[in-house]
């Protein structure tokens, strides 16, 4: 199991896309976690923050091994996804994995992941 939680920079200018984008996870929730599924992803979240100027998203996710990378995705909201995460996440600030250092799954709920 993989358990991470991951800083992106959002392109300057791009609060507004980044709203639109949200809000598409959020209408489309049914197909979205259909392709969960497929990933692995037992839980995915995206966290916002400004801070100094800049914005940023956090996605917080915890996901079994063996799962599709969503860049392999055939489903349409995984293409739809990519296209606005390419258009608001700045690709020249590396993505910050934060460092875990307690996982608290109970036993019964670990072995539902699996």
């Amino acid at each position: 199991m993989n358990v991470e939680l991951t800083r992106f920079k959002v392109k300057q200018g791009k609060s507004e896309k980044v709203d639109e984008w949200l809000k598409f996870l959020h209408d489309n929730m049914k197909d979205v976690l259909v392709t969960l599924a497929g990933e692995k992803m037992y839980i995915e979240t995206i966290f916002r923050e400004e801070f100094e100027g800049n914005e940023y998203l956090y996605w917080y996710s915890v996901q079994g091994e063996g799962g599709q990378d969503v860049e392999d995705s055939e489903h349409w909201i995984d293409k739809k996804h990519l296209e606005y995460w390419n258009e608001c996440i700045d690709s020249s600030y590396p993505g910050i994995d934060l460092t875990t250092e307690v996982v608290m799954i109970p036993d019964n709920i670990r072995v539902a992941m699996k």
